[in-house]
């Protein structure tokens, strides 16, 4: 491995894509046979600084391999085992994504995203059995690994590991504040026990002198072993933890790479946090099979800020073939004058949350680059329709990857399901090698580790959302069956936005939906009912809010008071109702903020199941102008 000024990646090969590798065992039998094909070639490619992307460490696939077995038989050498959970927590590293494979070589892999609160993540370790912990050290984020010291010691681990910046050169800071800096080879900086049971250490400390050929007393993994544990959202009052199998990720990652037509030598931009299933899977494993090289452009990849500013140059300097984000990302970079030559971007791949025709539009004009849209959820292991590159098709997301099938029913009073017509619309259920092993269910009820009760029937998976699946195989989303609320792509629950709400004594009734927004597609805010029609404070609930809600992107960005919640005739809360109230109120704030005001009014309805916007009394271009890129269709009336 290397680190230092990137050369511009040689142009990409012009002959036919070659075959890639054959299905293997597990991830770990994936990066060793990607080694033994490609043992010179670029594997991955780290920026530790994209203000200064030019500089990154590069990692061939023989150091990839030697570097996922020296870390695994370490994680040996400390108790991990087949069973075992190791919890991984921090940005995005290189040490990260080896660690994240080695710990699927040896155990069970169980990212948890680092913005959760520790009381979750404590939750989260303990549904998992995790006694390993690999965390941001102090120098990439001290905020974490301070937290992640505390549930440690809650959980009772035998061991924290730290992960530094890439590229980080001299001795590293102490891992706990009342250690004072030293000198020598017993300096704090090594490792040591703090607590009894608990030692703490940087994984490079740990990792030191440990086999890189082979394995040292760990079972090589087969198909069926569990390889990760993915919690599936984290802002749900009961988080949901996803168990994937070797065989599941293999199989997905050929049907990815497969897709995409990668090439040895492609470059492919990976942005996603590693806790996200499609960061692992679409830019981390399915790239192996085709020997191409991953450029992971900075420790918080597509929510820094600098990214965007040098994002074309990055592409040009990388030779960028292939990239996935969220319809956010690709919002924002409509707006980023295309200052480079992109012409090797090929297979953009966009997914997570529905994309705006405003974006998909927007990025075509912007780029000469068609977004290829997917579709994918974490009990699938991640992607299992895509868009085939040259084979668009309006209002489609694309067809089943490969080794998948995917069709849609409808369900009976009675539970059972019946096959419907190409065309028809009904809930679709996806089946394959990829459907997930199950849920990891809580150890303190006992009985099973995992079960899938009640996702799967009969092989299928039920994904909850309706669509319908074309006489030529494409699949057609019709909306979401579930009452999701999606912020750049994370999944929120408004339920738990709800029952916070619902616990202060001045709230008798409440609704959480997303409010349109350009930057995140969604926000949360919230409906409520008060208990004393004089009393509604919305700065007192907003910090409620704060308080009582965990995760920080599920904490409501305003609060109305309403009369009554809507609902159906049968007593239901009816939510479209408040979607477009606070659609409209979106429009409006954005109208005032470009200095055009509402005009003679502003109404949403929905038009053939979507919702949209319309503005009267303004002018056409103006009103464009100030929404563009919003994430609703907005028109103009007289």
């Amino acid at each position: 491995m290397t680190t230092g000024q990137a050369e511009s990646s040689p142009a990409p090969p012009t002959e036919p894509a070659p075959d890639v590798l054959p299905l293997p065992e597990s991830t770990y039998q994936l990066v060793l046979d990607a080694a033994a094909r490609w043992p010179d070639a670029v594997a991955s490619q780290w920026i530790p600084d994209p203000a200064d992307y030019t500089r990154c460490v590069t990692w061939t696939y023989r150091d990839l391999a030697a570097r996922v077995t020296q870390i695994a038989n370490a994680l040996t050498a400390i108790g991990v085992r087949r069973q075992d959970a190791v919890t991984l927590c921090g940005v995005n590293t290189a040490m990260l994504y080896a660690t994240t494979l080695a710990a699927e070589a040896v155990g069970i892999a169980a990212p948890v995203n680092p913005g959760l609160r520790a009381e979750r993540i404590v939750h989260l370790v303990r549904r998992t059995g995790s006694r390993v912990l690999v965390a941001a050290g102090p120098e990439l984020d001290p905020g974490v690994w301070g937290a992640m010291l505390d549930v440690a010691r809650e959980t009772r681990m035998t061991a924290v590991l730290a992960l530094r910046p890439d590229g980080a050169e001299g001795a590293p800071p102490p891992l706990l504040p009342e250690q004072e800096a030293g000198t020598g080879p017993d300096a704090p900086h090594r490792a040591f026990a703090a607590d009894p049971g608990l030692t703490i250490a940087y994984v490079e400390d740990v990792v030191a002198g440990h086999p890189e050929d082979r394995l040292i007393d760990a079972v090589t993994p087969t198909a069926g072993d569990l390889a990760a544990f993915v919690h599936t959202g984290g802002t749900t009052g009961s988080p949901k933890v996803a168990a994937h199998t070797h065989a599941n990720q293999v199989a997905c990652g050929r049907d990815i790479a497969l897709a995409n037509r990668w090439r040895t030598g492609d470059g492919v931009l990976a942005g996603l946090p590693l806790f996200h299933v499609n960061a692992l899977l679409v830019t981390g494993i399915a790239p192996a099979y085709a020997g191409a090289r991953v450029v992971w452009p900075g420790p918080l990849g597509y929510r820094s800020q600098d990214l965007y500013t040098r994002f074309w140059r990055i592409v040009e300097h990388y030779r960028i073939t292939g990239m996935s984000a969220v319809p956010t990302v690709y919002g924002a970079l409509t707006r980023v004058p295309v200052d480079a030559d992109i012409s090797t971007l090929r297979t953009p791949v966009v997914g997570a949350s529905p994309l705006p025709t405003s974006v998909r539009e927007g990025f075509a004009r912007h780029t000469g680059v068609r977004l290829l849209e997917g579709y994918g959820l974490t009990e699938a292991t991640c992607a299992s329709v895509v868009t085939p590159l040259g084979g668009e098709r309006t209002g489609s997301i694309g067809k089943a990857l490969p080794s998948q099938q995917i069709k849609a029913v409808r369900v009976g009073n009675d539970g059972s399901w019946t096959d419907c017509a190409p065309g028809e619309v009904g809930v679709l259920v996806i089946s394959g090698p990829t459907v997930f092993a199950g849920y990891v269910t809580d150890p303190a009820l006992g009985g099973a580790r995992v079960t899938r009760e009640g996702m799967v029937h009969d092989g299928w998976l039920d994904t909850g959302d309706l669509g319908s699946v074309d006489a030529d195989g494409y699949v057609h989303l019709a909306g979401r069956a579930k009452d999701l609320i999606i912020r750049g792509g994370h999944n929120i629950d408004p339920k738990v936005i709800e029952e916070a709400l619902l616990g202060h004594p001045s709230v008798s009734a409440a609704a959480a939906v997303g409010r349109p927004d350009r930057h995140a597609g969604e926000i949360p805010i919230a409906y409520v009912v008060p208990a004393d029609p004089g009393g509604f404070d919305e700065a007192e609930l907003l910090a409620w809010a704060e308080r009582t809600i965990d995760e920080r992107a599920a904490r409501p960005k305003r609060i109305h008071a309403v009369s009554a919640i809507p609902t159906t005739e049968v007593g239901k809360p009816f939510k479209p109702a408040l979607v477009a109230d606070a659609a409209v109120g979106a429009v409006r704030e954005a109208l005032e903020a470009a200095g055009l005001g509402a005009g003679s009014g502003i109404s949403a309805d929905y038009q053939n199941g979507s919702l949209v916007v319309t503005v009267s009394g303004l002018d056409p271009d103006g009103v464009a102008d100030a929404v563009a890129g919003f994430p609703v269709p907005v028109r103009s009336a007289p």
